[in-house]
């Protein structure tokens, strides 16, 4: 293969993954709709839309894996042709995490409408932010923008340990909303794998550009705060 044939396998495959992006993107905001409105129309077309995301991730990792068996790319092709592989991966577990909110939207129709006290719609939205700004990152090779990416999650995080907080404790408290209190905890914690794949999309983003891992990169600078710092030796003395 010429390198310039093989530069085109490269464009037709992020071409490939954009448009896959597309549909998981979509897939997120029909589920926040359907549960909005409690509309089941929209969660068929969650359910349907699953399918192609499910061929499109074997039909793309089919094609990054043939362009590793039959090229040598340099260090940034093949850092590049392994977060496509990755990134693939993040975005049908996106679509997975989509058909399952319309999964949890028909059991809470079924229950009956409720108000709850959790604020699913602005929490959806920022996990959604999430994952258009590291696509972007994406189309731009830009790592920065990756970067910024990292540090919205927290935000996430703490918005689904405070519906954890105040659903149960409506659970305990009104016995008989649990079901549908569940329900939306279910949803909740569906939003923080979304944003948890957001990251690691930006994380692979900013393997491929620069070349640094900067996986469980929160983990590590915890682990580095909570350590004792070495004591500073004392100043020299001088003899008199």
């Amino acid at each position: 293969m010429t390198r310039i044939r093989f530069q085109q396998s490269l464009d037709d495959l992020k071409e490939n993954l954009l448009v896959m992006a597309g549909f998981a993107e979509q897939a997120i905001q029909r589920a926040i709709e359907a549960y909005r409105v409690r509309d089941l129309s929209i969660c068929d077309l969650v359910s349907r839309s699953e399918v192609a995301i499910n061929r499109m991730e074997r039909d793309i990792d089919q094609a990054a894996l043939d362009l590793l068996a039959m090229e040598q790319p340099t260090a940034i092709d093949l850092r590049f042709i392994l977060s496509v592989i990755k990134i693939n991966a993040d975005l049908e577990r996106v679509g997975d995490a989509a058909k399952s909110i319309s999964e949890r939207v028909r059991n809470m129709e079924q229950l009956g409408m409720v108000e709850l006290p959790v604020d699913i719609p602005r929490m959806a939205t920022l996990a959604a932010d999430m994952v258009r700004k590291s696509l972007q990152a994406f189309i731009e090779a830009d790592a920065e923008m990756a970067r910024s990416v990292l540090t919205m999650d927290d935000a996430v995080d703490a918005m689904n340990r405070a519906a954890y907080r105040a659903l149960t404790k409506l659970m305990e408290e009104q016995s008989h909303l649990a079901p549908q209190a569940l329900n939306a905890l279910m949803i909740s914690r569906s939003l923080e794998r979304v944003a948890d794949h957001a990251t690691n999309i930006a994380e692979d983003v900013i393997f491929w550009v620069q070349g640094a891992d900067v996986r469980h990169y929160k983990s590590v600078n915890a682990a580095k705060q909570k350590s004792p710092q070495p004591e500073k030796a004392p100043p020299a003395t001088t003899a008199g």
